[in-house]
């Protein structure tokens, strides 16, 4: 069996982002995933110097939840625990420093990060837009009742069309 290099926090290297779309007819199999996916957690940890315990620890969660993730016995662990342990990894690892990791490696924390924030849950310190009033004018715009959505956007085109 050929291995191909692995490029992420899981194993498998990340599509770039004019790839194809995924074939909705072929069906994952989520139990395979996983057990590559513990595999890639349990090879990461351990280039990390770290035992499941200080892992576990790290990311305030039980020795059992890293153990069961890392033998693939988790298949219903709920995304909290995959993404706390997957954070307090990258952490650990983002602290070996840039000349430890590989380049594709320290692109997959970084591109973690985003999803896993160190200042929140999904950035949520951050704008959403780089414009707050655009927050805004969505935020209305989603809260009117449909059958008034159409005003709304009437207005704003009257609006523009003085300027």
């Amino acid at each position: 069996m050929v291995r191909r290099p692995s490029t992420g926090l899981a194993d498998g290297p990340v599509a770039p982002a004019d790839a194809p779309a995924p074939d909705p007819a072929v069906k994952t199999n989520w139990r395979e995933w996983l057990r590559n996916l513990g595999r890639r957690q349990r090879q990461l940890r351990e280039f990390a110097g770290l035992s499941q315990e200080e892992l576990a620890r790290l990311a305030g969660v039980s020795q059992g939840a890293v153990s069961r993730l890392e033998i693939a016995r988790g298949l219903a662990t709920p995304l909290l625990i995959v993404l706390k342990i997957n954070a307090a990894l990258a952490r650990e690892l983002r602290r070996l420093g840039p000349t430890v990791l590989s380049p594709e490696l320290s692109e997959a924390i970084e591109q973690q990060a985003m999803l896993v924030g160190t200042r929140g849950v999904l950035g949520a310190d951050e704008p959403l837009a780089e414009d707050r009033e655009l927050e805004e004018i969505v935020r209305l715009y989603r809260a009117a009742p449909a059958s008034r959505r159409h005003g709304v956007i009437t207005v704003l085109r009257a609006m523009l069309d003085d300027v």
